[in-house]
């Protein structure tokens, strides 16, 4: 039996492939858009559980899925990357993510509806993060970010296989499994920007951080020529600055940006 593909666009289908998931009963292959082994996911089925390995040595495991009634459970054998519980809830019309174990905090709520899935962030009461609409050609999922009319982020195109089969919590489970970004897998393919995701040529295709400083980091050349000519502010210039900088029949009182870095220095000595 061929396995089925499953083909990831950076943002619409007029973008660039940047992943494929070669999907058979044994496990998923992913590979880059060299067609270069990156991820291998395998299946046990008869342990209910899948498991992650290493490329390069494929007998290495990287992490574990264990799967039961109840959800998943994901364990993990790197340092600081903490366990996640997937449990069921709503009778199987959420999914509430834990970090640390099941008796962590709820990260994220996954919802079904009937367009799709939902994806809220920052707990029950947050804020819908992304969606995966499950389109009516059953061969394609639009994963849009900021609700169900954001900006299209990722689309999956299906071959050999049907869409709607992921919209049965474990087998979403899995496909979260398998799609989701790490740091540093973000910008390995071809990078495009879509013509209709609404963002601006240059700007960044990672989403702002709600805690960290993403604007424009000025530097002591920026600040050089922000304050030139600004008489409120004084500008101390760099140490190396010399004393025949500053005229000697000069005698009005110095602005600090007129004070050498020597002279401060006899001043203190004295």
């Amino acid at each position: 039996m061929k396995d089925a593909v499953i083909m990831e666009y950076a943002g619409t289908k007029k973008g660039a492939i940047t992943r494929f998931y070669q999907y058979g009963s044994g496990g998923v292959r992913i590979l880059d858009p060299g067609k270069n082994l990156r991820r291998l996911y395998l299946f046990d089925h008869a342990a209910d559980m899948m498991t992650e390995r290493d490329p390069a040595r494929q007998e290495k495991v990287l992490r574990r899925f264990m799967f039961d009634r109840y959800g998943m459970l994901e364990e993990t054998f790197a340092f600081g990357q903490p366990p996640r519980t997937f449990r069921y809830e709503n009778g199987g019309r959420q999914i509430a993510v834990r970090e640390g174990g099941q008796y962590g905090a709820v990260g994220k709520i996954f919802t079904f509806e009937e367009s799709g899935i939902s994806e809220t962030a920052w707990g029950r009461h947050g804020e819908v993060e992304r969606v995966y609409i499950f389109e009516t050609t059953r061969d394609t999922i639009t994963e849009r970010t900021g609700g169900w009319f954001g900006t299209v982020d990722r689309t999956f195109v299906f071959e050999g296989i049907d869409a709607s089969v992921f919209r049965e919590p474990e087998a979403l489970l899995q496909f979260l499994m398998f799609t989701e970004r790490r740091e540093g897998e973000v910008d390995a393919g071809p990078q495009r920007i879509p013509a209709d995701t609404g963002r601006r040529a240059g700007s960044p295709l990672m989403s702002k951080s709600r805690f960290a400083f993403t604007g424009k980091r000025s530097t002591p050349a920026d600040n050089r020529l922000d304050r030139e000519g600004d008489s409120r502010i004084d500008f101390i210039p760099d140490g190396d600055s010399s004393r025949k900088d500053t005229p000697g029949e000069d005698r009005r009182p110095k602005k600090s940006s007129e004070i050498s870095y020597a002279e401060r220095r006899g001043e203190r000595g004295s």
